[in-house]
């Protein structure tokens, strides 16, 4: 799920752990050896179309470059692109699905179902950094429609009550985070700066369950999440993180009221954005992946909250947002696969109960006190859920 920006700096691991991290995520999102426009793929719903992108130095163009309109999963493989890390699927400058942090040699998948039109595949980095996929309409007549079936009806009904759900989900999320924000902003303004640090992580975890779908709509995810890294110069750098820097780092909120105000405005314009927004099943199950992504490339190496420390919140964060899309989806997943939906089930259990030890009194501890042993133990856990949670958007599309 989507920023529809294509200029904005991208975010790239740090540090030999995250690019070890990012490959335990996604070698358990690769592709699964189809050919181009064949249809199907394991868990995936009949009729599905494959598209394969080869991510280079050069550019990322679809092959094939049109396809018919229903579900489609793309195959993304980065061969030599050491510039561009991630593929992004836009219309109308929303981006509709995406894949990040594709290091060269790793693959990469998502799924959607697709209407007619002009689409674009935009790889930041590249060469060439966008080419276009045409999805072109079912043509009149043809083969007689295949009868639904009670399950088929039962899948659709399911899935109908997923979105809506997820809908629900996002509103609210993005309604106290509003609240939470106004309150921080309010400590940052009157100096406040213990109260201030105490407000922060509880503003934090609202943005992170939901992140995939802020990161859809323009700027507004470097503006609300950059990190300094991100920003072309220091007046760039805005949003959550150039707060906790100046209540970490500084001890001090001088010079932030502009800062916090602007946070302010930035989430309460994702409020206004996301009252009118509308979900696929499988944008929900993409957007579960994608937290999984965040976690492995971002909570595990500490480089998400590097002046709090907080990255065990935000890592439980994105657990949380990603657990609600699969429960939210799993009554219509369970009578498509019963097996991967079950899979999935004890793996989230398994993450929870390996993250679980590194609360004391229901708080986190700092990220800083974890060993290596502990970050490949969370490493590994992340990635074993990782895996079959990958294969929900391919078995849900086409079904809603």
């Amino acid at each position: 799920m989507p920023r529809a920006s294509t200029t904005l700096p991208h975010r790239a691991p740090i540090g030999p752990l995250s690019a070890l991290v990012g490959a335990l995520f996604l070698a358990g999102c690769s592709g699964q050896g189809a050919t181009p426009g064949d249809s199907g793929g394991p868990n995936g719903s009949a009729g599905t179309t494959i598209v394969e992108v080869t991510l280079s130095a050069d550019g990322c163009p679809p092959q094939p470059a049109s396809v018919p309109e229903g579900p489609v999963t793309v195959h993304i493989k980065n061969t030599d692109a050491a510039a561009a890390s991630e593929v992004e699927l836009l219309q109308n400058g929303a981006i509709l699905g995406e894949k990040e942090n594709l290091v060269p040699g790793l693959s990469g998948t998502f799924s959607l179902d697709l209407k007619a039109g002009q689409y674009i595949l935009s790889c930041p980095g590249a060469k060439t950094e966008t080419a276009t996929l045409t999805v072109v309409a079912a043509t009149a007549g043809g083969a007689s429609p295949t009868p639904i079936s009670s399950t088929q009806l039962a899948v659709g009904a399911a899935l109908a009550r997923a979105t809506s759900g997820y809908q629900a989900y996002v509103r609210d999320q993005v309604d106290q985070l509003v609240t939470a924000t106004q309150a921080l902003a309010q400590a940052v303004e009157a100096g406040e700066v213990a109260k201030a640090k105490e407000l922060y992580g509880p503003a934090r975890v609202f943005y992170e369950r939901i992140e995939p779908v802020a990161e859809s709509f323009g700027d507004l995810d470097p503006k609300i999440d950059g990190r300094i890294d991100d920003a072309a110069s220091p007046a760039d750098f805005t949003g959550f993180h150039r707060l906790e820097q100046a209540l970490w780092i500084d001890g001090r909120t001088d010079a932030m009221t502009p800062i916090a105000q602007g946070l302010v405005t930035d989430v309460q314009q994702l409020q206004t954005l996301v009252k009118t927004a509308s979900y696929q099943p499988a944008q929900a199950a993409n957007g579960a992946s994608e937290l999984l992504d965040e976690v492995a490339a971002s909570k595990i190496t500490g480089e998400e909250e590097r002046y709090s420390h907080l990255d065990l919140l935000d890592f439980q964060a994105n657990l949380d947002g990603a657990q609600k899309a699969f429960e939210l989806l799993q009554p219509a997943l369970t009578l498509i696969d019963p097996d991967l939906s079950s899979t999935i089930s004890a793996r989230f259990a398994d993450v929870q109960a390996a993250l679980a030890p590194y609360q004391e009194d229901g708080v986190f501890v700092s990220y800083t006190t974890l060993t290596e042993a502990d970050t490949k133990l969370l490493a590994q856990k992340v990635d074993a859920l990782a895996e079959p949670l990958s294969h929900v958007a391919a078995a849900v599309v086409g079904h809603g």
